[in-house]
C-alpha cells in the first residue's frame, strides 16, 4: 500500500513459509514527490524476540543486481549510501506482525522490484515475496479536475444564494410596477400574504449563507 491522494497497491502476494506467513502488496503505483508506502506484513509461530531481523532489498528494472536499503533487528538501520539514502523510513511495528517501510521524495529512478526478507529465529524465510513499484508525474487531467472539484464546493453555494437574491429582486420590482399601474391598494391579507413570502425567502438566502460557510469552513481546515 502507499501513501498518497491519488495511489493504491494492485494485487497482492500470499508466500506461507515454514512458520512465517508473509503478505506483501504485489503492485504499488506512487507519484513524484509524494511519500509512498510499501506494506509487509508477517506472522510467525515464534514469539518475537530480539533476534528476529527484517531486511529490505531493492532491484532496478532490467537488473540482476540488488541493493539493500533497510535492515532492522531491536533498532532500525535505514541505508547511509546509494539511492535511497535518507529516504527510507520505518513505519512498521514487529509485535503486531507490521514491516512496513515508506519512501520520502520518490523519484521515477525508484521504480523497481522491492522484496521484504523477514527471520524469526528458530522460523526460517523462503519464496521471498516482492513488490513493483511503479513511480510516475501526476497528469493535468488529474490537477485540473481536483482543482474544479474545490472550486465547485467553494463557489456553488454562493452562486445559489446570489440566484436567489435575483429573483427575489425581480419578483418584488414585477409587483411595485403591477401596483403601480394598476392602482389597486392590497387587503391586509394579501399584504400578510408577501410578508410571509418575503420571510421564507429571506430565510432560504440565510440557510444558503450558513452552507456556504460550512463549506468554506471545512475547506480551510483541509488546507
Amino acid at each position: 500500500m502507499q501513501q498518497s491522494g491519488a495511489a493504491g497497491g494492485r494485487g497482492c502476494a500470499l508466500f506461507p513459509l515454514l512458520g512465517v506467513l508473509f503478505f506483501q502488496d504485489a503492485h504499488v503505483r506512487g507519484y513524484v514527490g509524494e511519500k509512498i508506502k510499501l506494506k509487509c506484513t508477517f506472522k510467525s509461530t515464534s514469539s518475537v524476540t530480539d533476534k528476529l531481523t527484517i531486511d529490505w532489498t531493492y532491484r532496478p528494472p532490467s537488473s540482476s543486481r540488488t541493493e539493500s536499503i533497510f535492515h532492522y533487528q531491536s533498532f532500525q538501520y535505514p541505508t547511509t549510501a546509494g539511492t535511497f539514502r535518507d529516504r527510507i523510513s520505518w513505519v512498521g511495528d514487529v509485535y503486531k506482525g507490521d514491516a512496513s517501510i515508506s519512501i520520502s521524495s520518490p523519484t521515477l529512478k525508484d521504480n523497481g522490484t522491492f522484496s521484504c526478507a523477514v527471520k524469526n529465529p528458530p522460523d526460517v524465510h523462503h519464496n521471498i515475496p516482492v513488490t513493483e513499484l511503479t513511480v510516475t508525474e501526476r497528469g493535468f487531467g488529474t490537477m485540473l479536475s481536483s482543482v474544479a472539484l474545490l472550486s465547485v464546493l467553494v463557489f456553488l453555494p454562493s452562486a445559489v444564494v446570489v440566484v436567489l437574491l435575483l429573483v427575489r429582486m425581480v419578483r418584488k420590482s414585477a409587483g411595485l410596477q403591477k401596483t403601480s399601474k394598476s392602482g389597486y391598494k392590497k387587503s391586509s391579507i394579501e399584504v400578510s400574504d408577501d410578508t410571509d413570502q418575503e420571510e421564507g425567502d429571506d430565510c432560504m438566502a440565510r440557510l444558503c449563507v450558513r452552507c456556504a460557510e460550512c463549506l468554506d469552513s471545512d475547506y480551510e481546515e483541509t488546507y
